[in-house]
């Protein structure tokens, strides 16, 4: 499987489990009520905030398309800058939650801790040189057919 297809796979994952945590993190305890009372966590909300957290959601989704469509030494580079960036982002998302919710919390960052692990990988041990599919379709349609008297 090609390095660009692991690499946006990891990607996908991970924005899905940034939806589905945030998702089940609206299901906390009076969670809706700050909502309504227009705050998250404990930040007033306001479009400074939510072009934040619209940034820290965007870059991985992102991710995915670049993933498949740079060149290979600019998207290994790329890779590995951005999985490396959102590592410490991830874990400062379980500062000042509670130890009720530290499994929650724990399950869901370690989980994509090891999906950045596969990125920075995946991205690091990318093989220098490799032949497209096109490269190899093309090397394919080049040889003659051969007719089983031949072989």
């Amino acid at each position: 499987m090609p390095v660009q297809a692991k690499l946006a796979a990891a990607w996908t994952s991970l924005m899905f489990l940034y939806i589905y945590v945030d998702y089940f993190h609206l299901h906390k305890p009076g969670v809706i009520d700050d909502l309504r009372a227009g705050v998250i966590f404990v930040l007033d909300i306001s479009p400074t905030l939510l072009t934040m957290m619209l940034a820290s959601v965007a870059i991985p989704a992102l991710m995915v398309m670049l993933s498949m469509t740079l060149p290979a030494r600019v998207n290994r580079a790329t890779n590995l800058v951005v999985a490396s960036l959102y590592i410490p982002y991830s874990m400062i998302n379980a500062l000042g939650e509670s130890w009720d919710w530290a499994f929650f919390y724990g399950l869901s960052i370690g989980i994509e801790l090891l999906l950045l692990a596969f990125i920075l990988r995946s991205a690091w041990t990318w093989p220098r040189r490799t032949a497209s599919p096109a490269t190899l379709a093309a090397r394919l349609d080049s040889e003659p057919l051969r007719t089983p008297q031949q072989a």
